[in-house]
């Protein structure tokens, strides 16, 4: 269930999506401190009932759903971008995803 202060969707916004390659944050606080995952995927469908990627790198083909809220999505700034994780390089994504999960 998405929190009442969420935008509605917004299809315009998912069609544009499709098709983009996202590279994407998750911050996960624990009672034991912070959790970091990165990712990056193509973007496969995006509608009001979430936002699937087909993730790449060492991850490929894996299916990895993100909430239908645009708010988390900035087009990304030309370069290279180094995932912590994996040490695996994505290059020029088309946009960035952040993500932080309580």
């Amino acid at each position: 269930m998405m929190p009442e202060d969420t935008p509605a969707w917004d299809d315009a916004f998912g069609a544009a999506l499709i098709g983009k390659r996202v590279l994407v944050g998750i911050t996960r606080q624990t009672a034991t401190g912070l959790l970091q995952e990165q990712v990056f995927g193509t973007v496969e469908t995006a509608d009001a009932h979430g936002i699937e990627l087909v993730l790449g790198g060492t991850r490929f083909g894996e299916r990895f759903g993100l909430p239908p809220d645009p708010r988390a999505f900035q087009a990304a700034a030309p370069g290279s971008y180094r995932l912590r994780s994996t040490g695996e390089t994505l290059t020029d994504p088309d946009v960035t995803a952040m993500w932080t999960i309580e």
